[in-house]
């Protein structure tokens, strides 16, 4: 079955005018081949082989080197700007040429994800839109995303962020998938944003006052919440980036030559280091474990540690015991909001965790406070592997490639029921804890140097 999909190549790349000469910025070369060539590769890969190329600036060029597409194995057909609209007003304008199920994707971005499995997604959540996120190095100068534990979107935080107020670190990133029947009512929207049909009220609702340019992110999606949509954020550690400087292009074109791109797609098995939190990357506080996210703090090097991985393409996958939610010392919220603020403090130093897993269950009752529902023997709790098979199947992990960083022996003997390379650090309880009679394949003072020995053996064995 063949799938649609948009491709948005308007833009001209101003930034980029010294490589790019007179060529529109979706066909800069990489590696000898246009930008847009590695779109219209992944959607025939994928079956998204109806694709509609929206361009602008230069749409001769484009058309002339794509042609019908035939010769790249797909569909293809071209739809000229007659003005700037906007991310969302182009695709509105060419309404009627749209699928009832169509994906977007931007022409500036370099790219390479299972769109099969995002596809298999949307449909499964019976979503009106789904949105790509992701973490990434910068959290405190992009607009974040808010989704809920079903991974509902329920906001969207434009920057400046406020000082103090901590929040996931999941960004647009800029692909999506969309229910044609959802855009129904938003056909109209430089008359009033909604459709003839719609009251005063319902447009009002919809984008007011209309704005003459229409973004996805920031007019759209925004607008389609308000009106009760379901909007799915798929949150992925797949390659998606923008090319719109010199310095990305470059850094981007040396991670395609290097194999990064082409390895990040999670229809490949992934390599991963498994973390700990509490005396791993932060402070052990006490026994009982943090109460409120003002007690967070990295340990020192975490940050750095967490930054290597990610620029060596591990996912990087924090798995935490947190019985304080069980036993009644700290809330669900708190617990999220704690999370939010390590998220932060990685990305201040352009680190950031590709999941966090957490089991909230205590066995053991007595507590004042405690939640009747959560003291139960789960399979999540560590030493048992609950959390990390969780990560298995979200990310595609390879067992055999990945590593578990911790300071105590249940760390240890996690990475072992799993069949994972284990190192003990000497921070927080550096293995004191004695509760369970396994040894480390390795130890470390800390997770810096952890990660190092990490690199190092793993280089060596290639």
């Amino acid at each position: 079955m063949s799938h649609q999909s948009i491709i948005l190549a308007g833009g001209m790349g101003t930034r980029l005018r010294a490589r790019l000469g007179d060529l529109p910025k979706p066909m800069i070369p990489f590696a000898g081949r246009p930008l847009l060539e590695y779109h219209i590769e992944l959607c025939r890969k994928h079956g998204f082989t109806d694709i509609l190329i929206f361009s602008c600036y230069r749409a001769d060029i484009i058309e002339a080197h794509f042609g019908d597409g035939s010769k790249f194995g797909v569909r293809i057909r071209h739809v000229v700007e007659r003005e700037p609209l906007g991310t969302a007003g182009a695709v509105l304008d060419g309404f009627d040429l749209l699928a009832d199920q169509f994906a977007v994707l931007y022409g500036d971005t370099m790219l390479n994800l299972d769109l099969t499995r995002f596809r298999q997604a949307h449909e499964k959540a019976n979503a009106a839109a789904s949105l790509v996120l992701h973490p990434n190095d910068h959290p405190l100068d992009s607009d974040l995303v808010e989704v809920d534990d079903t991974d509902r979107v329920t906001a969207f935080h434009n920057r400046p962020h406020p000082v103090g107020v901590w929040r996931q670190n999941l960004v647009n990133a800029g692909l999506y998938i969309l229910e044609k029947s959802a855009l129904e009512s938003f056909r109209d929207w430089r008359a009033g944003g909604g459709s003839r049909a719609a009251t005063a009220d319902q447009a009002a609702a919809r984008l007011d006052p209309p704005p003459m340019i229409l973004d996805f992110g920031k007019d759209l999606f925004p607008a389609m919440l308000r009106n009760g949509a379901r909007l799915l954020g798929y949150n992925t550690p797949e390659f998606i980036k923008d090319i719109g400087t010199p310095e990305r292009y470059d850094k981007i074109a040396g991670q395609l030559a290097s194999g990064v791109i082409a390895r990040s797609s999670l229809d490949v098995q992934q390599p991963a280091v498994f973390l700990d939190r509490d005396g791993t990357l932060v402070r052990e506080v006490s026994r009982d474990g943090l109460r409120t996210a003002e007690e967070l703090e990295l340990l020192p090097g975490a940050a750095d540690a967490v930054h290597a991985l990610n620029l060596a393409g591990y996912r990087t996958v924090l798995v935490t015991n947190q019985p304080v939610v069980a036993k009644g010392f700290t809330s669900d919220a708190e617990l999220r909001r704690t999370h939010n603020k390590l998220e932060t403090l990685l990305g201040m130093e352009h680190a950031f965790l590709d999941r966090i897993y957490f089991c909230p269950h205590h066995p053991e009752k007595g507590f004042p406070g405690e939640r009747p529902e959560l003291k139960i023997a789960c399979d999540c709790r560590k030493p048992k592997t609950g959390m990390v098979e969780l990560a298995v199947r979200d990310l595609n992990i390879d067992l055999t490639r990945s590593w578990f960083i911790g300071d105590t022996t249940t760390d240890i003997q996690t990475a072992k029921n799993a069949g994972i390379r284990s190192i003990l650090v000497g921070t927080g309880y550096g293995g004191g804890d004695q509760r369970h009679a396994v040894a480390a394949d390795h130890t470390a003072p800390d997770v810096k140097t952890a990660v190092e020995l990490i690199l190092k053996t793993d280089q060596r064995n290639q």
